[in-house]
């Protein structure tokens, strides 16, 4: 068996894996970057809408700073972010984005003089600043106070990925491609590298290194209506969950995002909602206004994806062979700033459902789109409990984004925690010594090999694609926007009994290199096992907050739940273990969102007493040392100085 080492192995080759590897390499660290498809075909691609950053460029962005947008992210979690990282995350996003400048990135620049523009549904002339021109522009989110959202017309992930991509070639990090990984090789608290498969022939590799960093992206295709690309089926995060001991975090904050496509469920950005765009019912009536009189279209995303479906609820849908929908209108933004702002959604209309969307509404409903759970990991992206390990990007759950991501946090979390947690990676790989145990990682590969022949060679079992359909339809009929205990208790029972059902697969495809039958019996368990979490997760938290709305418990409680979800699943055949742990050390009171609506029960204990225990409670679940105290990154209320120069 073939052993491969290095200084650092980054599993994932999407943006954060990449700006992750760039930082280590750049320290002069032997990288190496693995990945299912070639990097460029990476899901960081297919995002649309932009970056958000602080930095103020355009007029309507004007007084706009860090402080503002860590306000603007704490509330858009439903304080159930870590504030501390929030702050590292809006203090460095400016840097980043100057960054990806240098590097080539064509960002939208301010152009001086008066444009016309949509706000709240109305067009209005704005004036640019003529001394702002030539800097990185931005475009209107939602649920941020300015407009801060660097782009590249519509196709800001797929400007930025190419871009990372020449600078990981320049610097000549070797990327293994069309790899997967099957487990982590870890003993007594340290990770050691991967056992990894070849999907082009089948080859068991084990690659040792000294750090191990895990930045595979979402698991949004667990749900089969989903945004997310056919890869994004939580390998990264079912990797963690293996070990028994790193815990998954949140995996009950499932973001529905309000605008993917029927019937292919693919993506439109929000800037078609930040550039004006309004949403519609069966009547040709603009109803957000009516829930949302302030934000309107641009409320946080749970927020509109609930006003969508709570007026669809009302009788207000249309009806269509592929399911109830809305309407999303954008011809009154006219042909030009279709065909060159938002040319990509232009062209996903024309191709994929043969809409024109100069001259044609465009059907939308709510959709299964980012995960804001994953692999628990503290403020330097270290894994809780297994020293070696780090995770960064979606499969992370860092925690930035609570229960609720904004729009362009996400993919500006990136190249952000790419270049934060990518230079603690390095700090802690020169420390590190390369431990070359063969022994173990063959004793681990062994039960990869043991695994791929029982399914190989069974006499009968169990069809891969029907149990991956059957956790599809369980999640989406009983955990969705909306939950309740009856349907979550449903839900979670079924997927329970799917995950026993994944212990006994048949593949009847007998191929052991380019097999797509046998790729999908080696993850469903990890596919099946993480629903569960999100369902008994969903189940357990009798509040609702953010992306989590229990019908049956409206209210956001934050006398019991200001609080994060932990489960490990330490036993591959019994059940997995839940505890809870604070969300992280608070600056901003928790307190109403300013949308959304609902009530709140108010933390009992004053700020000192919560913040004072989490230092300990934190280590207590699992949180390795820090490269500096917890809490040094967040200035004490300085956002109540800061917010008020901003207006």
């Amino acid at each position: 068996m073939r052993v491969i080492t290095s200084d650092v192995l980054v599993i994932g080759a999407g943006l954060a894996g990449e700006r992750a590897a760039i930082a280590c390499a750049k320290e002069e660290l032997d990288v190496i970057l693995l990945s299912l498809v070639p990097p460029r075909r990476s899901h960081s691609s297919a995002a649309q809408g932009g970056m958000q950053a602080a930095l103020g460029n355009s007029v309507k962005g004007k007084g706009d700073n860090p402080t503002v947008h860590w306000l603007d992210t704490v509330k858009g979690s439903d304080w159930g972010a870590d504030q501390e990282v929030a702050r590292i995350f809006a203090d460095n996003a400016p840097i980043a984005m100057r960054e990806m400048a240098h590097y080539g990135v064509p960002w939208n620049r301010v152009e001086g003089g008066p444009r016309e523009v949509y706000i709240k549904g109305k067009k209005t002339t704005i004036v640019e600043d003529h001394k702002k021109e030539g800097l990185i522009t931005a475009r209107d989110f939602g649920g941020t106070a300015k407009w801060r959202t660097c782009y590249t017309a519509d196709g800001t992930g797929h400007t930025v990925l190419y871009t990372m991509d020449n600078m990981v070639v320049q610097l000549g990090i070797p990327v293994h491609d069309r790899m997967e990984a099957l487990q982590l090789i870890h003993a007594d608290g340290r990770c050691y590298g991967a056992v990894v498969r070849s999907l082009r022939d089948g080859e068991l590799i084990t690659y040792l290194s000294k750090s191990t960093v895990i930045a595979t992206g979402g698991y949004g295709r667990i749900y089969g209506e989903s945004t997310n690309a056919i890869i994004n089926e939580g390998t990264g995060s079912w990797l963690a969950l293996q070990t028994g001991v790193v815990p998954l975090a949140n995996m009950e904050a499932v973001q529905f995002h309000p605008t993917g496509i029927v019937p292919t469920d693919i993506l439109v950005t929000e800037g078609c909602r930040g550039d004006g765009g309004l949403l519609l019912d069966v009547d040709g009536y603009r109803f957000m206004p009516d829930y949302e009189p302030e934000k309107q279209e641009l409320a946080s995303r749970d927020v509109v994806s609930r006003r969508m479906k709570e007026h669809m609820l009302k009788g207000k849908g249309v009806q269509s062979p592929y399911g109830e929908h809305l309407w999303l209108d954008l011809r009154h933004l006219g042909e030009q700033h279709l065909k060159t702002k938002l040319r990509e959604v232009y062209d996903i209309c024309m191709y994929f459902i043969g809409v024109n969307p100069i001259t044609e509404l465009i059907p939308v409903r709510p959709t299964q789109h980012y995960s804001m759970g994953g692999i628990r990991a503290n403020k330097d992206g270290h894994a809780y409990n297994l020293e070696g390990l780090f995770a960064l990007g979606e499969v992370a759950c860092w925690d930035m984004h609570g229960f609720n991501r904004l729009g362009g946090n996400s993919l500006a979390e990136t190249v952000v925690a790419g270049m934060v947690v990518g230079n603690k990676i390095a700090e802690y790989t020169k420390k590190a010594t390369l431990t070359a145990d063969v022994t173990l990682a063959e004793e681990f590969a062994n039960k990869e090999v043991a695994k791929i022949e029982r399914m190989l060679n069974a006499a009968q079992g169990e069809n891969v694609y029907k149990l991956r359909d059957e956790i599809a339809e369980l999640l989406v009929k009983h955990v969705h926007i909306f939950r309740t205990e009856e349907g979550l208790t449903k839900g979670a029972e079924g997927l329970l009994d799917v995950v026993k059902r994944t212990q006994n697969i048949k593949v009847r495809s007998q191929a052991k290199g380019m097999n797509p039958e046998l790729a999908s019996a080696l993850r469903i368990e990890g596919m099946a096992k993480q629903a569960y979490l999100i369902a008994k997760g969903a189940l357990d938290r009798t509040e609702s907050r953010g992306a989590h709305s229990r019908e049956d418990y409206p209210e956001r409680n934050d006398e019991k739940w200001l609080n994060r979800t932990l489960a490990r699943w330490p036993d591959v055949t019994g059940a997995p273990d839940f505890t809870y742990e604070p969300v992280g050390i608070l600056d901003l009171p928790p307190g109403d969102r300013g949308y959304g609506g609902g009530k709140m029960i108010n933390m009992k204990e004053t700020i000192e007493e919560y913040n004072h225990k989490v230092a300990q409670e934190q280590a207590q679940h699992g949180r390795l040392e820090t490269s500096e105290p917890i809490g040094e990154k967040l200035p004490k209320e300085l956002w109540k100085e800061e917010f008020k120069e901003a207006q």
